[in-house]
Protein backbone atom coordinates (compact mmCIF):
# COMPACT_ATOMS: atom_id res chain seq x y z
CA UNK A 1 0.00 0.00 0.00
CA UNK A 2 1.21 3.51 -0.85
CA UNK A 3 2.48 5.16 2.49
CA UNK A 4 0.51 8.11 1.84
CA UNK A 5 -2.45 6.99 0.66
CA UNK A 6 -2.18 4.60 4.43
CA UNK A 7 -1.39 7.58 6.29
CA UNK A 8 -4.92 8.99 5.37
CA UNK A 9 -6.56 6.21 5.53
CA UNK A 10 -6.12 6.09 9.21
CA UNK A 11 -6.57 9.30 9.92
CA UNK A 12 -9.78 9.06 8.43
CA UNK A 13 -10.63 6.04 9.90
CA UNK A 14 -9.40 7.65 13.21
CA UNK A 15 -11.53 10.58 12.83
CA UNK A 16 -14.47 8.87 12.18
CA UNK A 17 -14.40 6.83 15.34
CA UNK A 18 -13.60 3.39 13.65
CA UNK A 19 -11.35 0.59 14.34
CA UNK A 20 -8.17 0.67 11.56
CA UNK A 21 -8.38 -2.72 10.23
CA UNK A 22 -6.35 -3.70 7.40
CA UNK A 23 -9.26 -4.74 4.92
CA UNK A 24 -10.29 -0.80 5.94
CA UNK A 25 -7.46 0.76 5.80
CA UNK A 26 -6.64 -1.56 1.82
CA UNK A 27 -10.27 -0.42 0.83
CA UNK A 28 -9.86 3.49 1.31
CA UNK A 29 -6.23 2.88 -0.03
CA UNK A 30 -8.17 1.67 -3.59
CA UNK A 31 -10.49 4.45 -3.45
CA UNK A 32 -7.99 6.88 -2.98
CA UNK A 33 -6.25 5.73 -5.82
CA UNK A 34 -9.02 5.91 -8.52
CA UNK A 35 -11.15 8.99 -10.32
CA UNK A 36 -13.91 6.73 -10.83
CA UNK A 37 -16.67 4.95 -8.88
CA UNK A 38 -16.12 1.37 -8.62
CA UNK A 39 -18.35 -1.71 -7.52
CA UNK A 40 -17.18 -4.03 -4.66
CA UNK A 41 -16.05 -6.60 -6.94
CA UNK A 42 -13.87 -3.99 -8.85
CA UNK A 43 -12.42 -2.75 -5.44
CA UNK A 44 -12.23 -6.73 -4.36
CA UNK A 45 -9.89 -6.95 -7.37
CA UNK A 46 -7.59 -4.05 -6.60
CA UNK A 47 -7.05 -5.12 -2.79
CA UNK A 48 -3.15 -6.35 -2.38
CA UNK A 49 -4.54 -8.30 0.48
CA UNK A 50 -6.11 -11.38 1.91
CA UNK A 51 -9.73 -9.87 2.01
CA UNK A 52 -13.03 -12.01 0.64
CA UNK A 53 -15.76 -10.38 -0.86
CA UNK A 54 -18.14 -10.07 1.85
CA UNK A 55 -15.65 -8.24 3.89
CA UNK A 56 -15.35 -5.63 1.18
CA UNK A 57 -18.95 -5.72 0.95
CA UNK A 58 -19.59 -5.14 4.34
CA UNK A 59 -16.70 -2.73 4.90
CA UNK A 60 -18.19 -0.77 2.30
CA UNK A 61 -22.16 -0.32 4.08
CA UNK A 62 -19.95 0.52 7.21
CA UNK A 63 -18.08 3.34 5.33
CA UNK A 64 -21.71 4.04 3.79
CA UNK A 65 -23.06 4.42 7.50
CA UNK A 66 -20.63 7.14 8.55
CA UNK A 67 -20.92 9.07 5.11
CA UNK A 68 -16.70 8.51 4.22
CA UNK A 69 -18.32 6.57 0.95
CA UNK A 70 -21.45 6.82 -0.58
CA UNK A 71 -23.44 4.67 -3.42
CA UNK A 72 -22.63 6.74 -6.62
CA UNK A 73 -24.97 5.07 -9.07
CA UNK A 74 -26.32 1.60 -10.11
CA UNK A 75 -25.81 0.45 -13.56
CA UNK A 76 -26.74 -3.11 -14.65
CA UNK A 77 -28.21 -3.88 -10.92
CA UNK A 78 -24.64 -3.17 -9.54
CA UNK A 79 -23.69 -0.53 -6.94
CA UNK A 80 -21.11 2.08 -7.69
CA UNK A 81 -19.03 3.31 -4.63
CA UNK A 82 -16.75 6.39 -4.12
CA UNK A 83 -15.47 8.81 -1.49
CA UNK A 84 -17.76 10.99 -0.75
CA UNK A 85 -15.50 13.91 -0.17
CA UNK A 86 -16.82 15.72 -3.69
CA UNK A 87 -20.32 15.40 -2.90
CA UNK A 88 -22.84 16.85 -0.84
CA UNK A 89 -25.43 14.62 0.93
CA UNK A 90 -28.62 15.94 -1.46
CA UNK A 91 -26.04 16.19 -4.48
CA UNK A 92 -23.44 14.07 -6.02
CA UNK A 93 -21.14 15.14 -8.61
CA UNK A 94 -21.99 13.91 -12.32
CA UNK A 95 -20.78 10.81 -13.76
CA UNK A 96 -19.91 10.05 -17.45
CA UNK A 97 -19.93 6.38 -18.53
CA UNK A 98 -18.55 5.63 -21.78
CA UNK A 99 -20.85 3.67 -24.17
CA UNK A 100 -17.64 2.19 -25.85
CA UNK A 101 -15.10 1.30 -23.23
CA UNK A 102 -17.29 1.03 -20.74
CA UNK A 103 -15.64 3.59 -18.43
CA UNK A 104 -17.23 6.03 -15.85
CA UNK A 105 -15.21 9.24 -15.16
CA UNK A 106 -16.43 11.28 -12.52
CA UNK A 107 -17.19 14.90 -13.69
CA UNK A 108 -16.02 16.73 -10.36
CA UNK A 109 -15.84 19.93 -11.94
CA UNK A 110 -18.80 19.71 -14.02
CA UNK A 111 -21.54 22.66 -12.96
CA UNK A 112 -24.97 21.11 -12.70
CA UNK A 113 -28.05 23.51 -13.40
CA UNK A 114 -30.61 23.66 -10.64
CA UNK A 115 -33.66 21.62 -11.89
CA UNK A 116 -36.52 23.93 -11.75
CA UNK A 117 -40.77 23.00 -11.89
CA UNK A 118 -40.68 20.28 -9.84
CA UNK A 119 -44.38 19.46 -9.17
CA UNK A 120 -46.11 20.32 -5.95
CA UNK A 121 -45.87 17.59 -3.54
CA UNK A 122 -43.06 15.84 -4.49
CA UNK A 123 -39.83 16.31 -2.23
CA UNK A 124 -36.41 15.61 -3.93
CA UNK A 125 -33.93 13.92 -1.13
CA UNK A 126 -30.79 13.33 -3.49
CA UNK A 127 -30.10 14.28 -7.20
CA UNK A 128 -27.69 12.51 -9.10
CA UNK A 129 -26.82 13.02 -12.84
CA UNK A 130 -25.24 10.32 -15.14
CA UNK A 131 -23.94 10.91 -18.18
CA UNK A 132 -23.91 8.59 -21.26
CA UNK A 133 -21.75 8.97 -24.62
CA UNK A 134 -18.26 8.23 -25.89
CA UNK A 135 -14.88 9.62 -23.52
CA UNK A 136 -12.55 11.43 -25.21
CA UNK A 137 -10.28 8.28 -25.57
CA UNK A 138 -13.15 6.61 -27.70
CA UNK A 139 -14.27 9.74 -29.60
CA UNK A 140 -10.40 10.37 -30.99
CA UNK A 141 -10.69 13.58 -29.28
CA UNK A 142 -8.70 13.12 -26.63
CA UNK A 143 -6.15 16.04 -25.54
CA UNK A 144 -2.31 16.05 -26.81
Amino acid sequence: MNEKYLQKAAKLLEDCGLRKTHPRLALLCVLFQTDCALTSEQIYEQLDCSTDKATVYRTLLVFLRHNIVHQAYIRDRRRHFELADYCKPDQCHPHFTCRSCGRTICLRQAVVPAVQNIPDGFLVLHRQIRLEGLCDECSGNSPQ
